[in-house]
């Protein structure tokens, strides 16, 4: 059977995500092959989910690309890095012109840049695909962000498109743009979902040790949002974390986990190239730097007997649990303005033309942001398309304004008590940066040009100056 060219798409790769992205392609009448460098994992699918859809399964490589049709689509799931490139190496030999290698693991953007490039020379289609919803969304339908040619993703979207989630009947999937644009926007969209979960869990420390609140208590104010505008996934399962109970002691789940919050570098990366793009995304950069901290065990056993304020709850906690929600909502608005913004800048930089407003539209489903919210953004872009920032939006910016007593609040009652909220103060931050008429830098330019002689722009002319500090400090054009 695996002679022929029975099947319309592979996947090789068959670990959680990979064999979860074969069955939701068989499941939705896609005949599947599949192949995995040990065998026991493709056995082990046939006999566990054969009958879930038609399944084609290879021992070997030549056997796979044999059973697929032309152009050939071979998905792979693997870790990103050395382990992609490998297998790359060896299926590529094997393919034909036209022929389509797609990525679905978490590759950062530049490899897959390169990638596509060297392939293109040898007449293959290179498609950096990203896919967010973790193993649940890969089965019942995730987001999907394909890069790479438009050839391809006519071969391929309309299967993606099937496969996906789906929030009003629209897929949740788009062709971002050339070579590594899908991969940069998973990678976007994971330092936003960093940011996001940094907000919430200020938002709970903020509950329990200024409001005086259970973990239970907390739970059941995060459901209470969660069917108003923070309505999101991952407010909802923080809800069910909080409220989870653990049998071994009785104690609240949260309190028996170590408080070092692991990562697997996206958000890192994100921060990086932000950096190398000029553009600010200190809400998501917070993010990283709080799950960082939260490992430096031996940092903070050395610093624990610093000294600080006293912790008194506040006068009413029910008023503080209003402000809270105001302050993660304006502070949300804030790291996905930065996030969207930072896709831009990487859309012109590379020459991409990603559609901002189709981000939100494929993000609304399916992957681990998703939100109500995201209707919102899209809104946003569609009635301006050249939207500098989504705070200018009118009513992004009428519902900041109306939280943002609250959330200086908020964060002037942490910093009082000693509860540390990066992320809401660099929020708050970025946006009184925004809006303010002047701002220090331009003593910062001054004092460059005091020690160094990089030279400043005037506010009432034109060109380059630099004043003689060491002489007469006369002014001199440059």
């Amino acid at each position: 059977m695996t002679n022929q060219a029975a099947a319309q798409i592979g996947v090789t790769g068959l670990g959680v995500m990979g064999r979860n992205l074969a069955r939701n392609f068989a499941r939705h009448g896609y005949p599947t092959a599949l192949h995995n460098r040990t065998t026991a994992r493709t056995d082990a699918i046939m006999a566990e989910f054969g009958h879930e859809g038609t399944f084609v399964p290879s021992h070997t490589a030549q056997e796979f690309v044999a059973s697929l049709e032309r152009p050939r689509r071979l998905v792979i799931m693997v870790n990103a890095g050395a382990a992609t490139d490998a297998v790359i190496e060896e299926f590529a030999p094997l393919l034909e012109p036209g022929d389509m290698i797609i990525d679905g693991g978490n590759a950062h953007f530049a490899d897959t840049r390169r990638r596509e490039a060297a392939l293109r020379e040898s007449g293959l289609h290179f498609v950096g695909m990203g896919v967010s919803g973790g193993e649940e969304g890969a089965l019942n339908g995730p987001s999907i962000m394909p890069g790479g040619s438009a050839e391809s993703y006519a071969a391929l979207g309309p299967m993606l498109e099937t496969i996906s989630a789906k929030v009003d009947g629209v897929p949740c999937a788009t062709h971002v743009g050339p070579d590594g644009a899908g991969h940069f926007v998973k990678m976007v969209h994971n330092g936003i979902e960093y940011a996001d979960m940094q907000l919430i869990a200020e938002a709970y420390d903020l509950l329990r040790y200024a409001g005086g609140y259970s973990p239970a208590q907390i739970a059941d104010i995060f459901r209470t949002w969660n069917s108003g505008r923070l309505d999101s996934y991952l407010i909802e399962i923080t809800a069910e974390v909080l409220a989870h109970t653990d049998a071994k002691t009785g104690r609240p789940f949260v309190d028996v986990v170590a408080d070092a919050a692991e990562q697997k570098g996206t958000g890192r990366w994100t921060v990086q190239i932000a950096l190398d793009l000029g553009t600010p995304v200190s809400g998501i950069a917070e993010a990283v730097f709080a799950r960082s901290l939260s490992g430096h065990g031996d940092l903070r056993a050395a610093a624990r007997d610093l000294a600080g304020p006293s912790r008194e709850a506040v006068a009413d906690p029910d008023s503080f649990a209003d402000k809270v929600e105001q302050a993660l909502y304006a502070s949300k608005i804030v790291s996905y303005a930065q996030g969207w913004n930072m896709i831009a800048a990487g859309s012109e930089e590379y020459g991409w033309d990603i559609d901002l407003g189709q981000m939100a539209v494929i993000w609304r489903g399916g992957c681990i942001i998703r939100a109500k919210f995201l209707d919102r953004i899209r809104s946003a872009y569609e009635s301006n398309p050249q939207l500098p920032t989504l705070l200018a939006d009118p009513d992004f910016a009428a519902e900041v304004t109306a939280a943002q007593n609250a959330w200086r609040d908020v964060v002037a009652t942490a910093v009082g008590s000693g509860i540390p909220v990066p992320g809401f103060s660099a929020a708050l931050a970025y946006y009184d940066a925004l809006r303010a008429d002047r701002l220090p830098a331009a003593l910062i330019q001054g004092l460059r040009d005091f020690f160094g002689a990089h030279t400043y722009r005037r506010t009432d002319a034109d060109g380059s100056y630099h004043t003689l500090w060491a002489e007469d400090r006369s002014e001199v054009s440059r």
